[in-house]
């Protein structure tokens, strides 16, 4: 398992080994010795395994859950392809404002760990797309809060070649400015040392 410190404190990228023989294939995409060595840790507590399918050109996010919630992910792709983008809108973060895009897909099964409070949104780059989550708390809908992909400060690298599909709370997402100024933004708690990256 290859371990890589993303642009965002905290955030992690895994790439397992991937098995292929005559029958197809078999792999880890999570594994919990590399993880607590990675996080310098224990396992965050997985209270929820959830996942979604998309058609090609679906945006979901970003999505952060705000306080007093404070939730972890794990995120893979199992199906499909998509571009994965990480933001970082924890208020007093090193890194706020960074965002690294990672691309996803059944064949590598790179699977990415989001620290609580970190940003999340993927564009389905193929139909049939699905993406799987581990998560440390249990969703609640109260707690879950969106920002603008279309941020033109954030500037996020989402696809042009095909009509975007977003939820209706998504489209009317505020910006990150909005959000901040509005309070809802969650709280960093201090983590890995920042490895650099992109600021608005």
């Amino acid at each position: 398992m290859r371990v890589r410190r993303m642009e965002v404190d905290g955030a992690l990228e895994f790439t397992p080994v991937v098995h292929h023989d005559d029958r197809g294939l078999f792999v880890s995409p999570f594994q919990e010795t590399a993880f607590a060595r990675a996080q310098g840790g224990p396992l965050f507590p997985v209270a929820q395994a959830s996942h979604s399918r998309s058609r090609r050109g679906v945006v979901r996010g970003v999505h952060f859950t705000s306080p007093p919630a404070s939730v972890a992910k794990y995120v893979s792709c199992p199906q499909g392809e998509v571009l994965d983008i990480v933001v970082d809108v924890r208020e007093g973060s090193p890194t706020f404002g960074y965002w690294e895009a990672v691309r996803l897909d059944q064949h590598t099964s790179r699977a990415l760990y989001l620290p609580p409070g970190v940003g999340h949104a993927f564009v389905a780059l193929r139909d049939d797309t699905v993406v799987s989550y581990l998560l440390s708390a249990e969703y609640v809908a109260e707690h879950e809060r969106a920002i603008s992909v279309w941020d033109p400060q954030l500037g996020l690298p989402i696809p042009t070649d095909t009509e975007p599909v977003l939820s209706a709370r998504d489209r009317a997402a505020p910006t990150l400015a909005e959000a901040r100024a509005a309070g809802i933004l969650p709280r960093y708690t201090p983590g890995t040392t920042p490895s650099g990256g992109r600021r608005t």
